[in-house]
């Protein structure tokens, strides 16, 4: 809103700092500013207000240490998150771009999703909450449509400039460099990738389209036009995974959020370089005009972990919820498929996915063993894997802190693989 503002006082000339807004850089400072003021400020107050409601946190007996001072804490915290997320975005984002579009959806959606699976467990007194088929409906539905806009909506272009001529030159009318023919006009030489293209990890100068599935099963002349039958549905997957694992992980003070934050700030970076044609072509990798807006966003959901982590770390004030985590792991899956990042998703997401992986794990096993010997056995002392360790008598911060340093190192090596090392 006061982007769009500005930028028709800039036009009018009524307002000399109104030009501020046109810079990427400032629009994501004040996002984290924000942000961070929306969720410390007002955080203190909904948590008050959700501790006068009753809204609070019934933690089931399972053996743990500490688990008995965390009876009773707010819950629902995950509309603090949402809010200081919103809230920045519509106020300093380009509301007219697809990609800030489609983040908006899904941060409102699977934070309804989330709302609603909370609101169950708190006042209707169910434990079980929203019942799982209708979290994947809802998972599924938002990854739908997800997967697509990014392949069949105008907006989404995925270009891979080609500049590798020695007397190429910086064009200031476009902010790229080019080379110009006898004339002297600038020739862009681009190559347009299909709208299931991503980046490959590894291997330099190529990115992997999974419409070429077609062509490795005999069918070429299918690949381009059915390649959303195999795009769309791994889209959803992927929301689905995360979303998940995010919610999983959230079961210590500070986990989940921490490391929210940390692939925030990565995919924040991913977002820029992608979105500017310079460093894109400087790093050899596609060029996704107009994805740069999304660096807003990203600093707003850094601000929104960050600020919220002030009331989520050891020992916590209040707990997202599923109001927050559903949300914050369909944002990051969202994220990473928009600027093309979704193979990476292993590395940056790592933790996230070992605990939907133990969980997993134990489970099948469990059953396998009860089935084949009568009793089951485990794999794990306790799944999610940050409750194994909690059993071996790590203390909770402990084993968070180094959750965190995992994730900080995971974060690292996506970034030197996805820009440098391919």
């Amino acid at each position: 809103m006061l982007y769009h503002l500005f930028e028709s006082l800039k036009d009018s000339h009524e307002f000399a700092g109104s030009g501020l807004f046109e810079f990427l850089s400032f629009r994501a400072s004040v996002a984290i500013i924000i942000s961070l003021l929306i969720s410390m400020v007002f955080g203190g107050r909904l948590i008050k207000f959700l501790q006068k409601q009753q809204v609070k946190e019934t933690v089931r007996q399972l053996g743990l240490e500490g688990e008995k001072q965390k009876q009773g804490t707010p819950t629902m915290g995950g509309l603090i998150i949402l809010a200081a997320i919103l809230i920045p975005v519509l106020l300093l984002s380009n509301l007219t771009n697809i990609y800030v579009l489609l983040m908006v959806f899904v941060t409102i959606t699977l934070g309804l999703v989330g709302f609603i699976d909370d609101y169950i467990k708190v006042f209707k007194k169910n434990k079980g909450g929203l019942a799982a088929r209708f979290k994947l409906i809802g998972q599924f539905a938002v990854g739908l449509v997800v997967g697509a806009v990014l392949f069949f909506h105008p907006d989404v272009i995925i270009r891979a400039d080609v500049t590798d001529t020695p007397d190429k030159t910086f064009y200031r009318e476009t902010d790229r460099f080019v080379t110009f023919d006898n004339r002297g006009e600038p020739q862009f030489n681009v190559e347009y990738r299909g709208a299931s293209t991503t980046t490959m990890p590894f291997i330099k100068d190529y990115d992997f389209d999974y419409g070429s599935v077609f062509s490795w099963i005999g069918l070429g002349d299918y690949a381009e036009r059915w390649a959303w039958l195999i795009y769309i549905p791994m889209v959803m997957l992927i929301l689905m995974f995360i979303s998940n694992g995010c919610n999983l992980t959230d079961g210590m003070d500070g986990l989940a959020t921490g490391i929210s934050a940390i692939i925030a700030f990565t995919l924040g970076i991913f977002a820029y370089v992608s979105g500017n044609s310079i460093l894109a072509d400087y790093l050899h990798i596609l060029y996704l005009p107009n994805v740069g807006e999304l660096i807003v966003f990203a600093s707003a959901l850094l601000g929104a972990c960050l600020g919220f982590l002030f009331f989520n770390a050891y020992p916590a004030q209040s707990f997202m919820g599923d109001t927050g985590s559903l949300a914050l792991g369909g944002i990051i899956a969202s994220l990473a498929l928009i600027v093309r990042k979704e193979l990476f998703i292993p590395i940056l997401c790592g933790v996230f996915i070992i605990e939907n992986i133990s969980v997993m794990l134990q489970v099948s096993w469990f059953k396998y063993t009860k089935r084949k010997y009568g009793e089951g056995r485990r794999i794990f002392k306790m799944a999610p894997l940050h409750h194994h360790y909690q059993k071996l008598g790590y203390p909770e911060p402990k084993i968070v802190t180094r959750f965190w340093i995992i994730s900080v190192l995971l974060a690292v090596l996506a970034f030197v693989l996805s820009l440098k090392v391919r």
